[in-house]
């Protein structure tokens, strides 16, 4: 065991401590060290809790550091009104040293004096002044004087003097000019620059002048010519070049510092190009190009000189050397694509626009190279849309559309139904849409229909039953689409129809006209017969609401009388008797209708007794007798006609039918009672009765006659059974006829040509047509077998002669069959028989004088070729045109008076049989007569056609004029061949045979006019024509044919050989053909009977006629004999037209009457309307009264559009613009002024009203006004004078509607446009050197625009506002008043704006190069007295006092190296303003500087550096820039301004003298700079003498609330424009 030593010491127990260099956490707080935590007994990670064990220990935040904010503290300290007495002891600061500012010496420059030297002296300066080594200083003293104006910048270009010299020069030059003017008045500072403009412009005229052109020679003088011009000689050139070149850079000096007028200089530059020729365009484009920027602030410059290039460039593209020019025209093409970007104004110029509307699309769509981007490109096209669209509504070409175009419509829909005779089927006429959901669509179609089918005014029984036929499809397409569409039966298409149908009874004003009745009744009676119309339904709603009159007669309605005339064909009994209880009451037991049926059918028992197995008399063998015998039935009303017609006369008519069809024994007598049965039908309108008749007897007729009555009914009636869409049953009976014949072994070509039109490959199927093809073939091959050996036709056949004497029955028909048995196989043998046959027939009156004997034999002939024809596979028909139109014209016109009437007998038999076709007959023996006879020209020339023109107007009238039998034994004699004639007229008039037919009209006219035919002749002629026109069936084809007959006529009167006096007879004739008023020569009174015919049933042919009549007039007042009758025959249409109340769209027929008629007929109209215009101008009473105002706008609206639509009939032919009569312009003009301003008083009264028709009374003013712009002769002296008071009350009307409570975009862009086609309409002739461009532009500023009008508004009203010179010295400058409040905050009404003087501005050429030793003390004294480094000078022509200039304490450092390191030591060093950002700031203080950086460099580089960094401090001078802002300046200035903000900085420039620093302003638009005099190392002892703490401040305010270019002004005892 050891012993325990008592003197041994416990070791202390260990402490961890921190490292010494471990910093704490808090300096003021015991929260530890960062980063250490040693254990320590009971320390928290010990304590074994729930929560440490769960999850673990975490030690919280002790200081909340994240949220830890000192804002509470520090309020603590701001409480009362620290901040107040922070801001006065600031203030106080301020203050203080602003009282200690040293003031700002005054001005001490002076402007160089002129002196006179000699040529020596003054060439010893001009060289100094061309050598750059020279100073300004030395020769800024004084300047020469001597040469002047051109001769002076010539000489300045000869010494070839540095442009910046040569300005300060030419500036001073000025400048003395000036000088004695200064003082005066009425002193203008830019007045010079307008003279000095002229100066410079004059030179370079002078010099492009010397570029021409060789004088072409004219043709025919021996002159011989030399030409050189300046260009072509090298040596030449380069002096025109240099001279040129050397004047372009003076000019470009002096324009943008404001030594020329910009404006007169633009204004030269525009009539420039207006005036030069393509060799000075190249040039003067240049020029264009250069200063283009500040052309297109004006309108006034940019317009007329947009014209000039187009122009150019029109005269481009026409001259031989286009090749040559491509530069040119590139840099023209290019100016335009500017000018269009910059201002599209200036092509909103409609007389620009008429003239090269296609140059300015092409060369604004025109890509130049391959830069131009997509964008450009773009706004390019977006501009051209926007320009066209406003050129073209300032030509009134872009009239507002037709909201509805009824008219039109309907023109088109009846042309398309009267189209339905000529087609073959209805299915193909889409008149209805079936698929159609919009009612009232289908409603205007049914009313046009339904009207169609029963007016007067248009022809034909085949209307009935196409209405009937179409309505029919409709329903049952309509019906399909209902059905898959689910739509219910009381809303489908029947029922649509049954309240359109009956809505159409009870509102139509066609339905209303008794006139129509019978036509309604027809039709209606239809529509309920195929279910198309209920009738029951008709009388049920007529009950039901009550319908008064139905049972009234003395006051009866329209519905009673449909009642009483509409049929009942598909009828009950309860039907019938609720019919008649509502017309006659319950009690009538016998109504009227049951007498007059009694009556009707005694009428029919008297004209076909045999049906009713009575005697048998003699049938009625003409139309006459019919109607005679049944008048009372023909005349009936339609309900009594369809009673006595269907259910009494029909079934006694079959009974009749079937009981004697197979009777051979009287087959005459059978036929006759079938057509006088057929005509009575006809008489009736029963046609749907004739067809069923017709089929019946076809089904069981025996007998040939009785066939060929049928078949002939049937082709008479064609266009009513495809109308009634009965071709199909039709075909199917005559192909039954057909098989029954063939069965006999009889083939009836004309039942085959029936049958083969009536299937037209549609109804039949394929083995029956086959079947009918080769019957046809079978019957062609039996009458012209095929033969190798064609028999040859002698040419004379004297058998033919001798059956004149040869008086058997069967002759005529054994010689056709012996002379068909002999040559058939020939091809002509018909044609020579024909050829005999007239030869014979002229033999006939030798042969016999008794007339009868002369019927009998021609009766003979035509039976005879009657056979030949039937021999032939298609007869020879067209063999006998042949003859006609070739030899046998001269045998035609030879015939004698005696043989005429044989001839004719032969052609009305052949025609009535169907033989020969009418058609055939007037081209052969009519139509030559009436062209002969037209072309007579001499008496002995009437009297030799005398004969042919009786018997060929005797032919035309029997063939187509006569209404029945002929008396005289002519055919037709009876009422068979009275039928069959009726058919064969139908050719005549198809759309073959139509043409020729109304060709001949004229032909009759010059046969009416002509005085060498004789009156019988002449009368007989114009009764065939009159007689022809009024037919129904001509008309009915004229209609259907309009312009047929329109060339027909037009051809005519365009013929030279054509007299004047034809004229009117051609128009009459015209007249005729389309309506009934051909007796009246002009038509003058007879508009309100022409104005009812602006329906859609005669407008076409109205507007036909009155061209016509239009032409006639037009013709006539080119004539000196005739043009006053013609014009005041003008006069009158035209007032009857202008003062007649007219729609819209009988405005368009209007004017499109006009259409060709000529220039002076166009003028007329236009002088007329614009005087009917000017007076519905003066009617508008002042208080601008709302329905006066509706009532003018109605009025003129339509007028308006008739008179542009006049004018663009003119653009269209090419005629000039119709030139205006003076008086009535100037009542127009002066009307349009009046009401304009009255307008303008009206709107800024306190009582106008938002719903007045105002604004819309202004638009249609400013219309006329722009119409008015497009005709001739509108600049009388009056208008002249009163031009300027139509531009500006004009503008202010614009004005008035571009803000407030009057904005409108629309009136705002119309009333602009309208004022910029005003100032472009008035006649400038750009070549005269006196010309004003800006004369009628409005002259306000742009301050006196309205505040709250649009950006884009006043974007536009800008350029045409005065032209302003675009000073940019003095851009946004503004004198302003120093304020004592010193808040800097001027109002910018008190801002004055800066006037440039750039002639009086001088630049600044430095100190003196050496001081007098006096004043180098005297400088040195002051500057020890002020204790300042420098002085600051007032020694520029801009006084520093104008700037409001103080001097402070504080330096504005400026280091001119780009060395952060020296720019950072310099700042730490030395106080001073710094006008460097935050950004700027941190990027050069974060910048770290790397070890060893100066590694390498010697000792003299250090101190090199260091010497710099000496220097560059002693260099820094102060040019402060203000910012903008509100808060105050640093407490770091010694002098500061109260009224100051932010000091701003300048950094001046470094001349070219290298022992100094100076200030020289060579561009007024530069910052302005202030003197200040810097000594760079090696200065002498003065200048190292100057440095010191005090230098100049700038100071600026900004306006406080300012627009848009925010005015820099300077606030001081004066205020400003300073330039150094």
């Amino acid at each position: 065991m050891r012993e325990s030593r008592p003197d041994k010491v416990d070791p202390p127990i260990y402490e961890l401590r921190p490292p010494e260099w471990l910093p704490k956490v808090s300096t003021s707080a015991d929260l530890g060290y960062i980063g250490f935590h040693p254990p320590h007994p009971g320390q928290p990670e010990d304590v074994l809790s729930q929560s440490n064990i769960q999850n673990g220990f975490s030690v919280g935040h002790t200081v909340s550091a994240e949220t830890f904010t000192s804002v509470e503290a520090v309020n603590q300290h701001l409480k009362g009104e620290v901040l107040t007495e922070l801001d006065d002891f600031m203030n106080q600061v301020f203050a203080r040293r602003a009282e200690s500012v040293p003031a700002i010496p005054p001005s001490s420059f002076r402007l160089p004096s002129r002196v006179t030297l000699n040529d020596a002296k003054r060439h010893a300066w001009f060289e100094d002044l061309a050598n750059p080594d020279v100073p300004l200083q030395k020769l800024g003293k004084s300047v020469p004087h001597g040469a002047k104006g051109g001769d002076l910048l010539d000489l300045l270009q000869a010494k070839n003097v540095a442009i910046p010299r040569a300005v300060w020069f030419l500036r001073v030059f000025g400048a003395n000019e000036t000088a004695g003017l200064r003082n005066k008045p009425s002193y203008n500072p830019t007045q010079y620059s307008v003279e000095w403009a002229n100066v410079v412009t004059a030179h370079l005229k002078k010099q492009l002048s010397e570029i021409a052109l060789p004088v072409a020679v004219r043709a025919g003088m021996n002159v011989k010519q030399t030409f050189k011009g300046v260009l072509s000689d090298p040596a030449s050139r380069e002096r025109w070049m240099s001279r040129f070149s050397y004047c372009l850079d003076l000019l470009r000096t002096f324009y943008a510092e404001g030594l020329v007028d910009n404006r007169t200089f633009l204004s030269w530059l525009v009539q420039q190009m207006a005036s030069c020729n393509l060799a000075q365009a190249g040039f003067v484009a240049r020029l264009a190009d250069e200063y283009l920027d500040g052309m297109l602030v004006s309108r006034a410059l940019t317009r007329p000189f947009v014209d000039a290039c187009l122009n150019k460039l029109a005269e481009i593209k026409n001259t031989a050397v286009q090749d040559a020019l491509p530069n040119l025209e590139s840099s023209l093409t290019s100016i335009l694509q500017r000018v269009c970007l910059g201002l599209p104004d200036a092509f909103v110029s409609p007389r620009t626009w008429a003239t090269h509307a296609d140059l300015i699309s092409a060369v604004l769509r025109h890509k130049i190279g391959s830069l131009t981007s997509q964008a450009v490109q773009q706004d390019l096209e977006d501009n051209i849309t926007d320009i066209t669209r406003r050129n073209e509504a300032l030509l009134l070409r872009s009239l507002p559309p037709r909201a509805l175009a009824d008219l039109s419509s309907a023109v088109r829909d009846v042309q398309l139904l009267n189209s339905l005779s000529t087609i073959d089927a209805l299915d193909r006429a889409p008149f209805f849409d079936a698929h159609s959901e919009d009612v009232a669509f289908f409603s205007r179609k049914l009313d046009l229909l339904l009207s169609w089918c029963v007016t007067p005014l248009q022809y034909g029984d085949h209307r009935t039953y196409a209405a009937m036929s179409l309505l029919s499809h409709w329903r049952n397409q309509a019906q399909e689409c209902a059905w898959r569409r689910n739509v219910p039966p009381n809303a489908g298409p029947a029922q649509v129809l049954q309240d359109l149908l009956f809505d159409w009874l009870d509102d139509s004003e066609v339905a209303g006209d008794p006139e129509n009745l019978r036509a309604i009744a027809w039709l209606y009676g239809g529509l309920a017969k195929h279910d198309l119309f209920s009738y029951a339904e008709y009388l049920q709603r007529l009950v039901s609401r009550g319908e008064q009159g139905l049972s009234d007669p003395e006051k009866p309605s329209r519905h009673r009388r449909f009642l009483r005339w509409i049929p009942l064909q598909k009828s009950t009994p309860a039907l019938v008797n609720q019919r008649k209880v509502i017309l006659y009451g319950v009690r009538a037991r016998e109504t009227p209708e049951d007498a007059v049926e009694k009556q009707l059918r005694k009428e029919v028992r008297a004209l076909l007794p045999e049906l009713f197995d009575g005697m048998i008399q003699s049938n009625p063998v003409s139309l006459s007798s019919i109607a005679a015998i049944c008048p009372l039935l023909i005349n009936a009303c339609r309900f009594e006609q369809i009673r006595t017609v269907g259910q009494w006369f029909l079934p006694v008519l079959r009974k009749y039918i079937m009981r004697h069809s197979g009777d051979q024994t009287d087959s005459f007598a059978i036929a006759s009672v079938y057509c006088t049965t057929i005509t009575l039908l006809e008489l009736v309108k029963c046609y749907e009765s004739i067809l069923e008749m017709s089929l019946l007897a076809l089904q069981h007729v025996t007998t040939s006659e009785m066939l060929t009555a049928v078949l002939e009914t049937l082709r008479r009636h064609l266009k009513v059974w495809i109308c009634m869409d009965a071709t199909g049953s039709i075909t199917s009976a005559l192909y039954e006829a057909h098989q029954y014949w063939r069965h006999q072994g009889i083939q009836t070509r004309a039942l085959l040509d029936l049958l083969t039109e009536m299937d037209a490959g549609r109804h039949l199927d394929q083995a029956s047509r086959d079947q009918l093809e080769a019957d046809v073939a079978s019957l062609a091959t039996a009458l012209c077998p095929h033969s190798d050996h064609r028999d040859s036709v002698p040419a004379v056949l004297p058998e033919i002669l001798l059956l004149a004497q040869d008086l058997t029955q069967d002759a005529p028909s054994r010689l056709a069959n012996s002379l068909w048995y002999k040559y058939r196989t020939a091809p002509d043998w018909a044609w020579k028989v024909w050829d005999n046959t007239v030869a014979s027939l002229r033999q006939i009156p030798m042969m016999s004088s008794d007339p009868s004997s002369r019927h009998i034999c021609a009766l003979r002939y035509g039976s005879f070729l009657l056979h030949v024809d039937q021999h032939l596979p298609r007869g020879f028909d067209e063999q006998v045109l042949e003859w006609c139109l070739g030899s046998g014209k001269n045998e035609v016109a030879a015939l004698t008076s005696d043989s005429w009437p044989i001839v004719t007998i032969v052609l009305l038999f052949l025609a009535v049989q169907g033989a020969l076709t009418i058609t055939t007959i007037l081209q052969g023996f009519v139509y030559p007569a009436w062209q002969s006879g037209a072309n007579c020209g001499s008496p002995e020339q009437g009297v030799a056609v005398q004969v042919f023109l009786c018997a060929a107007n005797d032919l035309f009238e029997r063939l187509l004029l006569a209404s029945d039998c002929n008396l005289d034994d002519f055919p037709p004699s009876d009422l068979l061949q009275l039928q069959r004639l009726f058919t064969r007229r139908l050719d005549v008039y198809g759309e073959k045979h139509f043409p020729p037919l109304v060709a001949m009209i004229p032909n009759l006219v010059f046969i009416e006019e002509s005085e060498f035919h004789h009156d019988d002749i002449r009368s007989a002629s114009r009764m065939i024509r009159e007689k022809l026109c009024r037919r129904s069936d001509f008309r009915q084809g004229a209609y259907r044919n309009l312009d047929t007959v329109r060339v027909a006529i037009e051809r005519t009167l365009e013929s030279e050989t054509i007299s004047p006096r034809l004229h009117k007879p051609l128009v009459n004739a015209l007249r005729l053909i389309l309506s009934d008023s051909g007796s009246d020569e002009l038509g003058l009174h007879q508009w309100q009977a022409v104005s009812s015919l602006f329906s859609p049933w005669k407008l076409a042919a109205t507007a036909i006629e009155m061209k016509f009549v239009l032409r006639g007039i037009a013709e006539g007042m080119s004539k000196d004999e005739t043009r006053r009758e013609a014009s005041a025959n003008l006069d009158k249409l035209t007032a009857q037209l202008l003062h007649h109340s007219m729609t819209s769209e009988q405005v368009d027929f209007v004017a499109d009457m006009a259409r060709g008629v000529g220039h002076a007929v166009a003028g007329k109209f236009v002088n007329n309307g614009l005087k009917c215009i000017a007076e519905l101008i003066g009617g508008v009473p002042q208080d601008m009264e709302s329905q006066k105002l509706r009532d003018f706008k109605t009025r003129t609206g339509e007028l308006l559009r008739l008179l542009v639509q006049v004018l663009d009939r003119c653009s269209e032919e090419r005629h000039a613009a119709p030139q205006l009569d003076a008086l009535i312009q100037e009542q127009l003009f002066n009307g349009i002024c009046v009401k304009l301003e009255a307008a303008e008083v009206a709107l800024k009264s306190s009582t106008f009203e938002e719903s007045s028709d105002i604004p819309g009374f202004i638009i249609e003013l400013a219309r006329l006004l722009q119409f008015d712009m497009r005709c001739e002769n509108i600049w009388t002296p009056p208008t002249k004078e009163l031009l300027p008071r139509m531009t500006e009350v004009v503008f202010r009307l614009a004005l008035l509607h571009s803000s407030g409570n009057h904005f409108n975009v629309v009136s705002y862009s119309l009333l602009l446009d309208t004022l910029c086609y005003l100032l472009d309409a008035y006649p400038v002739d750009l070549r005269s050197q006196t010309v004003d461009l800006f004369r009628l532009y409005p002259q306000i500023s742009l301050s006196d625009l309205p505040p709250d009008m649009p950006p884009p508004f006043r974007v536009r009203v800008r350029s045409l506002l005065p032209y302003v010179n675009l000073a940019g010295p003095v851009e946004n400058l503004a004198y302003a008043s120093a304020e004592p409040s010193g808040s800097g905050d001027v109002p910018e009404s008190q801002l004055v704006p800066v006037q440039n003087r750039p002639w009086e501005w001088v630049e600044y050429l430095g100190d003196p190069i050496t001081l007098d030793p006096k004043e180098e003390e005297k400088e040195k004294q002051e500057r020890e007295r002020l204790r300042a480094r420098q002085l600051v000078k007032n020694t520029t022509s801009l006084s520093l006092e104008l700037f409001g200039t103080q001097v402070t304490s504080d330096r504005a450092v400026h280091v001119n190296d780009a060395d952060s390191r020296l720019e950072g030591d310099l700042r730490s060093f030395q106080d001073g303003l710094w006008g460097e950002s935050i950004f700027k700031r941190d990027w050069r203080e974060s910048r770290v500087q790397l070890v060893g950086s100066g590694a390498g460099r010697s000792k003299s580089e250090e101190d090199e550096d260091g010497t710099a960094a000496a220097g560059m401090t002693s260099s820094l001078h102060v040019s402060e820039k203000r910012k903008q802002g509100s808060r105050k300046p640093s407490p770091a200035s010694s002098v500061v301004s109260r009224s100051s903000a932010h000091p701003s900085h300048h950094s001046g420039s470094r001349s070219t003298t290298p022992t100094r620093r100076s200030v020289v302003g060579s561009s007024m638009s530069e910052p302005i700079d202030v003197d200040s005099v810097a000594v760079s190392v090696g200065a002498s002892k003065r200048a190292r003498d100057q440095d010191g703490d005090d230098e100049v401040e700038i100071l600026d305010t900004v306006p406080s609330g300012s627009k848009a270019k925010k005015a820099r002004k300077t606030t001081g005892r004066k205020s400003g424009k300073k330039k150094s």
